[in-house]
């Protein structure tokens, strides 16, 4: 896989984390909303994380606006949301050296910095 920085352009966490990772020029910034995450992709971070359920984004409008709060959504069924709407997928994500960071959390934060400084 590819070096990837994957992001939604209006969000300002995404901005903020973007400016503090310091990103390479061999990072590919890709904005899901006009480039949605492929099945590749996905399932590689799935592969990664170990489920679909931890790649999904909970605080979604799309979330409690199609009533997925009140459904007991499987594995496949997080796959499908993920591959269906750019905002169910948990953001931002680095993928560096074949190795991925999900989320805004300050502990993937930091590993993120961490790896990068590697280099």
């Amino acid at each position: 896989m590819q070096n990837q920085f994957i992001f939604l352009a209006t969000c300002n966490t995404c901005k903020r984390i973007q400016k503090e990772l310091n990103l390479p020029e061999d990072v590919i910034l890709q904005n899901t909303k006009e480039t949605p995450v492929t099945v590749e992709q996905i399932e590689f971070l799935h592969q990664q994380a170990g489920s679909y359920e931890s790649l999904f984004n909970r605080r979604s409008q799309q979330y409690r606006g199609r009533g997925l709060h009140e459904q007991d959504l499987k594995e496949s069924d997080y796959k499908e949301l993920l591959l269906d709407h750019y905002s169910f997928l948990k953001r931002p994500i680095l993928i560096y050296k074949n190795t991925s960071y999900v989320g805004n959390s300050k502990k993937v934060v930091a590993a993120a910095i961490a790896a990068l400084k590697d280099e």
